[in-house]
């Protein structure tokens, strides 16, 4: 329980640092790396291969916590994911996206293969699920969180709570900065042609 407050509270000193940081294509574009951000994960990709964070290792990475059954902020944020990942410079190559799924109940890998080969979400985007456990812990270490909502008067039962960040994590799968759920599509290419140029 001490755990899940302590990464409450430094998602919510991130988030504070984002509202005093509006400019992420400028100077404080470069300060968002935290250390402690990202680690190991092991998880299952949809097409039910077992990986770590050494499969994703030699390019970047930008990693996202969503879940199938979200209404509108996962869509859109990966839909912001893939316009600013198009709004690239030339010679810049886009990082992979990452979609870690906060609800592995729902979320099978065929789950998530359908999911991900929406038009309007990144080409080069894979899912990644696992046992309740696995998603608990790769949460953690990104110091993310979630919780279900129990819906009983609607068809899916519940929905999750989450966090919505976007995560830039570099060939060694280091975070060098992230991106909240508001950052526009403009704003985020910039901060990433800056990272990986």
């Amino acid at each position: 329980m001490r755990m899940r407050f302590a990464i409450a509270a430094l998602s919510l000193s991130l988030l504070a640092a984002c509202e005093k940081e509006p400019d992420l294509a400028g100077p404080n574009c470069t300060s968002r790396a935290f250390a402690n951000i990202g680690g190991p994960i092991s998880l299952v990709n949809q097409d039910g291969e077992r990986v770590t964070e050494a499969d994703y290792k030699g390019a970047p990475s930008l990693v996202y916590f969503g879940f199938t059954y979200c209404p509108d902020v996962c869509p859109a944020s990966l839909v912001t994911i893939n316009r600013a990942l198009q709004r690239l410079p030339d010679g810049i190559e886009a990082p992979r996206t990452i979609l870690i799924t906060v609800d592995p109940e729902r979320d099978t890998p065929e789950a998530l293969k359908s999911y991900i080969s929406s038009n309007s979400f990144p080409e080069n985007i894979v899912g990644l699920t696992g046992t309740a456990d696995e998603i608990r812990e790769a949460a953690n270490i990104f110091a993310t969180d979630y919780s279900r909502i129990e819906l009983p008067e609607s068809e899916a039962g519940y929905t999750m709570d989450h966090l919505s960040l976007t995560y830039l994590m570099d060939e060694n799968w280091s975070l060098k900065t992230f991106f909240t759920h508001d950052t526009d599509d403009q704003t985020m290419a910039a901060c990433l042609a800056k990272h990986l140029s």
